[in-house]
Parts: structure tokens; sequence; C-alpha cells
């Protein structure tokens, strides 16, 4: 069986009662070894290629951060687009429950094709799939990535290199504004070929007066020694 065909294997027969609970609780999710070391290593390596990418963004001359980030061009690399195809649909099914609890009236199809059509009829066009380097003191400002006004609240990053050997600092870390408080930090502990599934912007709470927003962002403390490679994987594409 090929990379991705088994990636695809692996995502179905994953725990998705246990992610939702994670995600509906936190607000992200762990998908612990989901890549091999050599499969983290192949992407990583695709950085260099750039025939497989539509633009590179150098965040400090946006005010993004410091480090560097390329999106990938259609079509995707094999192992991406099974990877982007094969999530979607169970996450689809998280992203209608949250939707529904939270009073929002979109809802999202079964099959990661129909809502591409959806954007592209909207002129959302450009993939959003992306890989991010990073050396010695750069780090990801606190964002969300919405790219458009068709939005998939879920998405997905893959953390490529080794931390404490390729790498030290740099670790994933998450805002939650939630209404009326001080906005609560965590810190995301990710290894080499583990996947991390997160809100994109909002997700449900339950409080003593029923259910309410909170606001997620996303972000990448500074590098401290070494090179971090990432691998993000957003469902809606991009004006």
């Amino acid at each position: 069986m090929g990379a991705a065909a088994g990636i695809a294997v692996h995502i179905a027969g994953l725990d998705w009662q246990a992610i939702a609970d994670e995600l509906n609780a936190h607000g992200y999710a762990i998908l612990p070894g989901l890549l091999t070391a050599d499969e983290c290593a192949a992407v990583a390596a695709q950085y260099a290629q750039p025939q497989l990418f539509r633009s590179r963004v150098v965040m400090s001359q946006h005010g993004f951060g410091s480090g560097e980030y390329q999106y990938f061009r259609y079509p995707l690399p094999s192992l991406i687009a099974a990877l982007r195809n094969a999530l979607y649909g169970p996450l689809a099914q998280i992203a209608n429950r949250w939707h529904e609890l939270m009073a929002l009236p979109d809802r999202f199809p079964a099959e990661h094709t129909e809502f591409l059509a959806r954007c592209h009829a909207a002129g959302q066009q450009r993939p959003t799939p992306l890989l991010l380097q990073y050396t010695a003191g750069d780090y990801n400002c606190l964002h969300q990535d919405l790219y458009g006004d068709h939005v998939f609240p879920l998405q997905a990053a893959v953390l490529l290199s080794e931390p404490g050997t390729d790498f030290d600092g740099g670790e994933f870390v998450l805002t939650e504004q939630r209404p009326r408080m001080q906005s609560r930090v965590e810190v995301v502990p990710l290894k080499r070929g583990d996947m991390v599934i997160f809100a994109v912007n909002h997700r449900p709470v339950q409080g003593t007066r029923g259910i309410y927003r909170v606001n997620l962002r996303h972000g990448v403390s500074r590098l401290r020694a070494g090179a971090r490679h990432t691998l993000g994987i957003i469902f809606h594409d991009a004006h």
C-alpha cells in the first residue's frame, strides 16, 4: 500500500470520538506519530523545491513574525492531498456540530471536493496548505488563518522536526479569549510526526447560561536554536 493510501486508512481508523472530546474540551487535539520520521524528512525537503509552491512569504516583511513559509500549488503532493482529504470528512462532522451549538448558519458537506467547489465559486481558488521554516530567533505571531468568507473552523499542523535534537524553543501555542475574561494560553507539546488539530477562529464552550463562543489564535514561540519545519493543512482555499 502506498504512503498516501496508508495515511487514509490510518486516519479512518482513529478514535474520532476521543478526538472530538479533546477538541470540545480544549480547542485542540494531538494525533501522535501520524507521520514517520522518513515521511517528515521527505515533506520538509520539499521546501527546497520551488516548483511545488505558488508563493513564498517572509514573515518579517508583513509583521507576521520572523521566519518564512510557502503555499503549495495545485496539484498538491500526494501525501499532503491524502491528509487533507482523509481528515476533512470526520472533521466536517465536528464542525457541523460546533456551528449548530454556536447558532451559525453554515454547514459543511461530507466531501472535501464539495466544500472546495463552494470556495472556488466564491473566488477562493488558491490552495492554502503550506510549509513553514524557522531558524534561530524566528517566531510566528498569534493569528488566525481565515483567507475569505468561507472558513472551515478546524485546521491541522504536523511538526516535521524533532524538538531537542533539530531545534530548541519554538513551541506551538494557542490563546483563548473568553468574553469578559483574560486570555488563557496553552503550550501544545509536540514531537516529530505529531499532528495537532485546532480551532481556526472560535469554538463553542458550555457556560452557566448556555453555549457561548470563545476566540482562539495560534502561533509559535521564539526558536532558541536549530531549525524547525512544519506542515500546515487548512481546508478552505484563499482569495
